[in-house]
């Protein structure tokens, strides 16, 4: 293999192993700080070994025993450290002198423990919204500070000072490395599963910048849903969000353009459909159904998307249903997005009137002054009641609201396209 042949490899090892390795680590060590830290310099030497060596047979071991080995070095040099520390230390130090010791069995026996750990920590509720995401793409998701940047469009420090300041926060507040039990659970679960579909939505609607997707941020969420599922099987909702980001993503690629313009739903190829993808999802949601009978919310999602990927024309889909799951999420969490999301549905199952009463009834709500969408949706409904001079109107709003500038070159083509045709219109 030549030198770049291998460093691909060390890259894609570092993209699987990453997150067992961390935690492992933070299960020994009790820090993930620090555990990143043995990572990374196990990492530094792969880079610097295995272009000599060749790449080891098992690359995930031969990282754990680097970053052992280095651990142990660490604390021989630290004369201060905590107890808890010496006892690590006189603990790896027994294990690196047993013989013969098998790292391919020790990296795999608390994997499943570990990893699961390691989610419930990078996305503990004593951090910011932020700085989960960050985390969690940064010790799960195996990106580097620079690939997170890039994919949120901020800059790199901004990036490397939220992960900082999290794994401060997480040893000042002295987060135990443990999955929560009782009560603690739902909520904790709750916030994984909000951290994975915020990666996945930035991924599929990006709300800054000049692309209108980026897929890559699709892929990773899916990644780490599918790891989720993985140590959590019996977990409805876990199921639910797999669905949600597996149907979903089955349309990425008719979403967009030759020029990279975006493709409303409607309007979509839907044979450019993914349908493995499409498969997989509806599998997983007839997974989540079976495990509790009253489905959550990222299950009725699920269960709309689903509605939309079994309609094989943009005319046969059952907008109907859509907007009973859509009354039923309103229900389980009220939300105005929640609602105009309902009033989509219910302007294309009742027509544009029933629509537009009730959007126009969210114009009050606080959430939604600056929200593009909403002037978008009463856009879409004037338009089909023939009110053409409201619906510019809306159009330009929204486009003045959205920070996507596919998005808002979209907003503005159709505006244009409204008073082009007016004008034609009145000399015709």
């Amino acid at each position: 293999m030549t030198n770049t042949d291998i460093h691909k490899t060390i890259d894609a090892v570092w993209r699987i192993e990453s997150a067992k390795l961390i935690a492992g680590l933070t299960r020994l060590t009790r820090d993930v700080g620090l555990a990143e830290d043995l990572a990374q310099d196990a990492l530094v030497a792969a880079l610097e070994r295995w272009p000599e060596t060749g790449v080891p047979d098992n690359p995930g071991a031969w990282l754990m025993g680097t970053a052992k080995h280095r651990a142990i070095d660490m604390i021989r040099r630290d004369k201060l450290l905590q107890r808890k520390h010496s006892e690590l230390a006189l603990e790896l130090e027994a294990e690196q002198e047993r013989p013969k010791v098998d790292l391919d069995a020790k990296i795999d026996d608390h994997v499943g423990d570990d990893l699961l750990r390691l989610v419930f920590i990078a996305c503990h509720p004593v951090l910011s919204t932020e700085a989960r995401v960050a985390l969690t793409l940064r010790l799960l998701g195996g990106l580097t500070t620079d690939e997170i940047a890039r994919a949120y469009l901020v800059p790199e420090s901004t990036v490397a000072q939220r992960i900082v300041r999290a794994k401060r926060t997480l040893a000042d507040a002295n987060v135990p490395f443990e999955v929560p039990r009782g009560a603690d659970f739902t909520a904790r679960l709750s916030s994984v599963l909000q951290v994975i579909y915020l990666v996945f939505n930035e991924g599929y609607s990006a709300t800054a910048g000049d692309d209108w997707m980026r897929p890559a941020l699709c892929e990773d969420a899916m990644r780490l849903g599918r790891i989720l599922v993985g140590l959590m099987p019996d977990e409805a909702e876990v199921h639910g969000l797999v669905a949600l980001m597996e149907i979903q993503a089955s349309r990425v690629k008719a979403r967009v353009g030759p020029e990279g313009e975006p493709i409303l739903l409607l309007d979509q190829d839907r044979a450019r459909w993914d349908q493995l993808l499409i498969r997989r999802g509806l599998a997983a949601l007839e997974r989540a159904e079976s495990l509790n009978e009253t489905r959550g919310a990222y299950t009725l999602q699920a269960a709309i998307a689903a509605c939309h990927a079994r309609a094989h024309t943009a005319a046969e889909t059952d907008w109907a249903r859509i907007a009973a799951l859509y009354a039923s999420l309103a229900e389980l969490t009220p939300s105005p997005v929640v609602e105009l999301n309902r009033a989509v549905a219910v302007g294309m199952a009742l027509g544009p009137a029933a629509g537009l009463a009730l959007a126009d009834a969210l114009r009050s709500a606080t959430s939604l002054k600056s929200y593009h969408l909403l002037p978008a949706v009463r856009a879409d409904f004037l338009t089909k009641l023939g009110r053409i001079d409201e619906a510019r109107e809306e159009l330009e709003r929204a486009a003045s609201l959205t920070r996507n500038v596919r998005e808002r070159d979209l907003l503005l083509q159709r505006a244009q396209s409204l008073a082009s045709g007016k004008a034609s219109a009145a000399t015709s």
